[in-house]
């Protein structure tokens, strides 16, 4: 299965003199139709990490309120990570985010990637930056990427057209303006969990991943 990109144009000088690209791997399936009913019992957890590749037909159905806020807790080995989701700038991503955190997908995947003073990323069913749900997410470009934005990866090709993956997100370790315009960020990393953020290396598991709503 192809692998899938998300390429980093300098983030420092010294990432330039030295001509060094970082880039972060995601994998989209073909679309196939989404049980809603696993949203309420947790169908995905049941399943090992492998058997939930391409485990839905489609994206689920939009339920969150995009009036709402909502906040989701990835929890580690190391502690955990809050962030805050942004429905009314990416409803489509918060939306699909929040479906596969209660519906247990999250639970015991690792970060299978980790770039120094770039990025972290997670999600991947296979492990290895070739897995995802089985759907893709179509562009919600618009924010920007601070330290600790939560975005998700994305096949290489236009920003405009270039769906992002289903399941596969980053996290940056520090502002990366290169990236702004070119994926989509749905979320930031509360400061008190930065310092999470900032342990989590190659292999870190995904204990769970819960979702507030308020």
């Amino acid at each position: 299965m192809k692998r899938l990109t998300l390429f980093h144009a300098a983030i420092a000088q010294l990432v330039l003199l030295l001509g060094a690209a970082l880039f972060l791997a995601a994998c989209s399936a073909s679309p196939q139709s989404s049980d809603s009913t696993t949203t309420q019992s947790g169908a995905a957890a049941a399943l090992q990490p492998a058997a939930r590749n391409d485990m839905y037909k489609s994206a689920p159905p939009m339920t969150i309120d995009p009036n709402k806020t909502y906040r989701a807790t990835i929890e580690t080995g190391k502690g955990n990570i809050v962030v805050d989701l942004f429905p009314k700038d990416a409803p489509q991503h918060v939306n699909n985010f929040v479906f596969l955190a209660r519906a247990g997908f999250y639970n015991g995947l690792t970060f299978h990637r980790y770039e120094p003073g770039f990025v972290i990323q997670g999600g991947d069913p296979l492990g290895n930056g070739t897995g995802g749900p089985g759907y893709t997410i179509p562009p919600e470009i618009k924010r920007t990427h601070p330290a600790g934005a939560l975005a998700m990866a994305r096949r290489g090709g236009p920003p405009e057209t270039t769906p992002s993956s289903g399941s596969q997100f980053y996290i940056t370790l520090a502002p990366t303006p290169n990236l702004d315009g070119a994926y989509t960020s749905f979320g930031q990393v509360t400061p008190e969990s930065m310092a999470v953020v900032m342990k989590i290396r190659q292999g870190d598991v995904i204990n769970r991943i819960t979702i507030e709503e308020k």
